[in-house]
């Protein structure tokens, strides 16, 4: 069993359902993505650079899909939130399934993918 697939199915409910129906819709809207364990959690690379990941945060009760350049894309995206005071990762916290509208996480997922291809590395700050 690959590292994520155990990440996965050690996690809680409903972290592990709201992270596996994530982690399909991630893998279903973008078939270009590669999926990484790094830092002891999921990573999604799109064209060879990080471009999200899922987690939860200590002391929280939400699955945290932060995606990298988030600072970017929040004004067009104003699901996105800027948790603990990140400089550049803005996220998307789910405590429940029907806390992610479909449609708009898979145009998100679409447009972070766009804008990395055109940056230069995904960590610039």
């Amino acid at each position: 069993m690959k590292p994520v697939e155990q990440y996965f199915l050690n996690q809680k409910e409903p972290y592990q359902s709201i992270m596996l129906y994530v982690r399909s819709i991630i893998l279903n809207a973008l078939p270009e993505v590669e999926e990484r364990y790094s830092y002891k959690i999921p990573f999604y690379n799109c064209h060879k650079k990080p471009m999200l990941y899922l987690n939860i945060l200590k002391g929280t009760n939400y699955v945290d899909v932060a995606f990298v350049q988030g600072v970017l894309l929040e004004k067009q995206f104003p699901v996105l939130k800027n948790d603990n005071k990140r400089k550049q990762v803005r996220s998307i916290q789910l405590k429940t399934l029907e806390d992610l509208d479909y449609d708009n996480f898979v145009e998100l997922l679409h447009a972070a993918s766009n804008q990395l291809s055109i940056s230069r590395k995904a960590w610039f700050i």
